[in-house]
């Protein structure tokens, strides 16, 4: 249980970081700032299939806006 108690902590460190960071950037960490996400048809040749607004912001790609849904959610 250790070695995964170790990635998951660090796993989260790493997501602290990037909020953080994209914080000062004013950007959505979902997306990172571009305001969509997209699906991949294939893992070996990627290829988008499919672009959809960033669940995280709703699209806007601003950091405020993801803050926002964050806090509704919890």
């Amino acid at each position: 249980m250790g070695i995964l108690n170790g990635f998951s902590q660090w796993k989260q460190s790493r997501y602290e970081k990037v909020v953080t960071d994209m914080e000062s950037l004013g950007k959505c960490p979902d997306c990172r700032g571009r305001g969509f996400t997209s699906s991949y048809s294939s893992v070996y040749i990627p290829n988008f299939d499919a672009f959809f607004d960033c669940p995280g912001c709703n699209g806007t790609g601003n950091f405020t806006d993801w803050n926002l849904n964050q806090q509704q959610f919890h």
